[in-house]
């Protein structure tokens, strides 16, 4: 607009009490003045805008600041942030690793105990199935088993305490698992604020990656960048700029219509009235960002200049050229502050994004400090409490089965002194008969000496005897010497212990207490394929 030129001329007045008069008819040229003061008074209210501007422009440069601290923070957190959760997973794999090669280590020591259990259980049965021959035990006893001559209140003691060993290995397993479930539940709370983490970076980059290469480059990271912001505050700042140069024309066109008016005849009472009431501000100039223009004030009393014809013509011929044109600032203003709200939106929206990335960036934060300054240390605690019990249980339960094997060596070692035994009684039995064959055969030659030596000494008496004096010899007529077997009761083998079970006393005076139990054969044979049985059962 061009009316800043022809607001300051100085003339003739043509007021109606002026000493010139215009040439043409005063009413329809004052109606028109005064249509186009009142649209220039109207078009004033655009200080609204420029005030608006004023505090986008304000707005922006504190989300821009706002912004840049906060995404700054959010990139110190976030690489903390980095090395905190690799370490924490880490715990927490091993962590996993004690508990997993724990159960692994626990449940193969139970596979051998319950095999070890089985094997004694097994030999025990052995002992339970095995008849002691009565031909062992004193008359009129009850049959008994190899079982019963043994005392199970070893095994039971060792299976006590296996079962306590084992008892605590579980409750420290139930514990450690307990625990890790815990752990789990901290790192599924994690991962949900990681979720939304993703998720805000994700939008605030979709926010960023367009407007610049550098936030591109930026969404690739997944973190947003404030970088775009900058160059929106310039386009705000020009905006604003330009609207307040545009409500400055606005101004100095409404200056112009208030000079017409009053210059024209009846025009100062009319002006007086039209410009009593002015939009708030414009008599206090125009804000542009934080710089401040003067204004007009157009509320002046001051005196009017004169004013020549031709000046007048002038003035009129630039105020109406002005007057087609205000409408169409007011518009530009209009837009103007349409772009501004929607870059300020964006700024804002950008803004936000960063918070919302910056509020999940901490929400992450403050788990892991809760998890690293409370719970943590407890997770890492009982995986060691886990493998000092194991360790501890461990050594115990592999020592029960030292134990274990031993007893069953002991039973199974009972087994084959029994089924020797019975081979013990057949062997001595075979001895017996042998001594007894050589004490017949020894009987009958003896008989036969003895027979023989009786009939040559009878033949010697009958033909010598009557030459010898009786007195010669006193010996000379006696019988020869009886040889009696006289069975004699054998002693203790050294370092036997005295057993005081007693055999019926016939067959102890029989045997010369001796006694060897008559065990069937069939007896002898079953004790031999035990005997095979285990011997091969041992190689395998």
């Amino acid at each position: 607009m061009a009316s800043s030129q022809s607001s300051s001329t100085s003339g003739g007045s043509h007021r109606a009490d002026g000493p010139e008069q215009s040439p043409a008819g005063p009413k329809p040229q004052l109606e028109t003045l005064i249509s186009h003061l009142v649209a220039a008074k109207r078009s004033l209210s655009s200080i609204n805008h420029v005030w608006r501007a004023n505090e986008i422009v304000t707005t922006a440069r504190s989300a821009l600041e706002e912004s840049v601290v906060v995404s700054a923070r959010t990139g110190f957190i976030r690489r903390g942030l980095n090395n905190q959760l690799r370490l924490l997973y880490g715990v927490r794999a091993e962590v996993e690793e004690i508990s997993h090669r724990g159960r692994a280590e626990f449940a193969s020591v139970l596979k051998e105990l319950d095999a070890a259990d089985a094997r004694l259980r097994t030999t025990l049965d052995m002992l339970r199935e095995t008849m002691v021959h009565a031909a062992f035990r004193p008359e009129g006893e009850e049959p008994k088993t190899l079982h019963d001559f043994v005392d199970e209140r070893g095994v039971e003691e060792l299976q006590t305490s296996l079962k306590a060993a084992i008892d605590r290995t579980n409750a420290a397993q139930a514990q450690l698992d307990d625990s890790n479930d815990a752990f789990d539940d901290e790192l599924r709370t994690i991962q949900q604020a990681l979720g939304r983490y993703r998720i805000a970076t994700k939008l605030a980059s979709s926010r960023t990656s367009t407007s610049s290469s550098s936030d591109c480059a930026a969404s690739h990271t997944g973190m947003p960048s404030p970088s775009s912001i900058p160059a929106m505050l310039r386009s705000l700042e020009s905006h604003a700029q330009e609207m307040a140069n545009l409500l400055e024309s606005l101004v100095r066109h409404f200056d112009l219509c208030v000079t017409a008016v009053k210059h024209t005849e009846g025009g100062g009472a009319a002006a007086r009235s039209i410009t009593g009431d002015m939009p708030t501000g414009v008599n206090v100039g125009v804000r542009v960002g934080n710089d401040i223009e003067d204004g007009t004030d157009v509320n002046s009393n001051a005196p009017l200049e004169p004013m020549s014809e031709s000046e007048y013509q002038e003035m009129l011929n630039v105020l109406t050229k002005d007057a087609t044109e205000a409408e169409d600032v007011v518009l530009e203003i209009q837009d103007r502050i349409g772009d501004m709200e929607s870059i300020l939106e964006n700024v804002l929206a950008q803004r936000d994004a960063i918070l919302r990335v910056y509020s999940a960036t901490t929400d992450i934060f403050q788990h892991l400090s809760s998890l690293a300054s409370t719970r943590l240390s407890n997770y890492i605690a009982q995986a060691r409490t886990f493998s000092r019990v194991w360790n501890e249980e461990h050594e115990r339960i592999r020592a029960g089965m030292s134990d274990l094997s031993d007893l069953r060596s002991l039973y199974v070692g009972f087994l084959d002194a029994y089924d020797g035994l019975i081979l013990e009684v057949a062997r001595r039995k075979h001895v017996r008969q042998g001594v007894e064959k050589v004490l017949r055969e020894a009987r009958a030659k003896l008989d036969q000496l003895y027979e023989e030596d009786v009939n040559a000494r009878e033949a010697f008496r009958v033909e010598q005897g009557d030459y010898l004096p009786s007195d010669i010899w006193p010996g000379v007529g006696r019988e020869p010497m009886r040889v009696e077997f006289v069975r004699v009761p054998g002693g203790r083998l050294e370092g036997e212990a005295r057993d005081e079970a007693r055999v019926p006393a016939a067959e102890d005076s029989a045997d010369g207490g001796d006694y060897i139990p008559d065990l069937p054969k069939q007896v002898v044979d079953k004790a031999i394929a035990r005997l095979k049985a285990r011997a091969k059962g041992a190689a395998v």
